[in-house]
């Protein structure tokens, strides 16, 4: 079969895309001729082609054009129509949903759709707010004629019965189990807490600097850490993506002492980062699934976090704390922190 897999951005940034990256390789490996269109890219797929749609490259122009893209109908018809040389359209993320919505209405194209979940638009400022309960709708509008739906976590699932009335089956991310598990690079792991100045216990969070992974709570239980365990080191891996935010997580950081922000790390080092942690801690407001919590745990490691979105499911070693309870967070870490002894690359 000839697949084509929709998503508005094939990124090493985006967990979402690590979704996508997952499936070609899924569906190439069973024998399908498999080819991702993607609107911007800075990465190319290992096993399936790749076709690069364009849009903006200034940044708010880029969300602007990705919320109101049903505007852009010439761009619409012409990739609706190349749809026309696929068996089956899988769409991962609005707007690449009014891609595969339009080829089957006009082409009789089977169309799935992965559901990766919104987050909560009550997380974020004004603007921002606005701008996800926008998306939510359009999102929400454009699945409607999907022949399938798979959600990556029963939260999910949940979720998205509750908005749209439309069932689907849950299929959870899978990790590579080659890569993540408990015979990680010690060596490489000892590495990165050298690299990073870390002689005691280390905590680390993977993921995106962004409002809803509460990483301004993280730092206010990391502070509580500190009082217990003061050789305590926090190592935040991720990209910076709210300008405003980020400096003020960098304020909050100079008065804690031992907060590290390493940026981003490429996803073949993220093994040497999971084994040099004695415990992975986040303080996310909403997930609908949370690789790196996973990933972290395939690993050997602990993971702490809040008890919303999918952590139920997920978190199978480790802790959760009531959602926003800073305190009870930085108990539960302290407890599994002293359980384990002093730090080091285990």
């Amino acid at each position: 079969m000839r697949i084509a897999l929709l998503t508005p951005t094939f990124s090493r940034f985006s967990g979402i895309d690590r979704l996508v990256e997952q499936k070609a390789e899924e569906l190439s490996g069973k024998g399908h001729k498999v080819t991702v269109f993607a609107l911007a890219a800075d990465m190319k797929p290992k096993t399936a082609g790749l076709v690069v749609m364009g849009m903006p490259k200034n940044a708010f122009l880029e969300r602007i054009y990705r919320l109101l893209f049903f505007l852009d109908i010439a761009k619409v018809n012409k990739y609706a129509a190349a749809m026309k040389d696929y068996d089956s359209v899988i769409s991962f993320f609005y707007p690449m949903n009014i891609i595969a919505a339009k080829a089957k209405k006009n082409y009789g194209k089977k169309y799935a759709y992965y559901n990766a979940g919104i987050a909560d638009a009550k997380l974020f400022g004004f603007l921002e707010r606005q701008y996800l309960r926008l998306f939510s709708h359009f999102t929400n509008a454009t699945i409607k004629n999907a022949d399938d739906a798979y959600s990556i976590s029963d939260y999910l699932r949940r979720q998205l019965k509750k908005e749209t009335g439309m069932d689907s089956k849950v299929e959870y991310v899978k990790i590579d189990a080659k890569r993540f598990g408990r015979n990680y690079d010690r060596k490489a792991a000892a590495a990165v807490r050298k690299k990073h100045g870390i002689k005691g216990r280390m905590l680390l969070y993977v993921g995106r600097i962004s409002p809803h992974k509460g990483l301004h709570l993280l730092l206010k239980a990391f502070g509580t850490i500190k009082k217990e365990l003061p050789d305590t080191k926090l190592v935040i891996v991720g990209k910076h993506t709210f300008g405003s935010y980020s400096k003020e997580l960098k304020r909050a950081a100079e008065k804690l002492q031992g907060v590290v922000f390493a940026g981003y790390v490429p996803d073949e080092e993220l093994p040497h980062y999971y084994g040099a942690c004695d415990l992975y801690v986040t303080a996310s407001l909403w997930e609908g699934f949370d690789i790196p919590a996973v990933e972290a745990q395939a690993c050997g490691k602990k993971a702490i976090a809040f008890d919303v979105g999918s952590h139920r499911e997920v978190i199978k070693s480790g802790a959760l704390a009531e959602p926003g309870n800073v305190q009870r967070l930085a108990e539960e870490a302290v407890k599994l922190l002293k359980g384990q002894g002093k730090g080091k690359a285990k």
